[in-house]
């Protein structure tokens, strides 16, 4: 799992691995981590979101997006989350970019399944999705895409073994305390809701996501019925 803030947590997704009998294998190449240069030891791997750009030039940035590679190669369960999936775009050619109009999408929007999204698992794509970006992407060639949203069109993207979300479902009503109060004067950007809005949609939205996420991370991760990724006996005692 790879995180970008010096004290940021995988949250909800966490937790859910880990009471799949998952090990985490947290990193943090910001702050000098090495990431694996093989996989083979681990069931999966997913990058979280920052306030940093998919496209700055800092070595870490660079190795994480090298890093989707790896996972594309060895053909394991890779998840993007936000910044996560924007890396994954860039890896597969794509251009990570700011809104047109200087728009931001922080609070929760609406989101709107294609047909390959619903079928992505059992429990019903949410309709709203809590998020925190000023950048969107372009669909990568090969891609499918999995949910569109009206600022920002591409919400969630598969190709092969990896799926991309630009929205998080792994955060907790701690979480957007914390992210409301550090982040505050973002939340004075273009299309930005206000704090009380954030904390009050928790209640309306988050029990749906948090039933979503929960399927959505059994199939990828090889356990639910029609599973994305078949994984073997054995990997419930590895990584991710």
């Amino acid at each position: 799992m790879v995180l970008h803030q010096e004290h940021s947590c995988p949250a909800r997704i966490g937790r859910l691995i880990r009471a799949m009998g998952y090990g985490l294998d947290l990193r943090r190449p910001r702050y000098g981590d090495p990431l694996p240069e093989t996989l083979r030891d681990h069931a999966g791997a997913i990058i979280f979101g920052g306030p940093m750009s998919a496209n700055d030039p800092d070595d870490y940035v660079r190795r994480e997006i090298d890093f989707v590679g790896l996972a594309l190669r060895e053909n394991k369960p890779l998840l993007g989350v936000c910044l996560g999936a924007q890396m994954i775009a860039r890896h597969l050619g794509q251009i990570v970019r700011p809104h047109p109009l200087g728009h931001a999408e922080i609070g929760y929007y609406p989101v709107h399944a294609t047909p390959a999204g619903h079928e992505l698992c059992a429990a019903p794509f949410p309709g709203h999705v809590y998020q925190w970006h000023f950048e969107g992407f372009d669909l990568p060639a090969g891609a499918q895409l999995l949910a569109q949203g009206e600022t920002f069109p591409n919400q969630a993207f598969s190709y092969g073994r990896a799926v991309g979300l630009q929205f998080h479902p792994e955060v907790t009503y701690s979480t957007i305390c914390r992210w409301t109060t550090r982040g505050a004067a973002r939340m004075n950007a273009v299309g930005a809701q206000p704090r009380h809005e954030h904390l009050e949609a928790w209640h309306y939205y988050d029990a749906q996501i948090a039933r979503w996420i929960d399927s959505f991370l059994h199939r990828w991760i090889g356990h639910g019925e029609g599973a994305l990724v078949k994984t073997p006996a054995r990997e419930p005692m590895m990584a991710v």
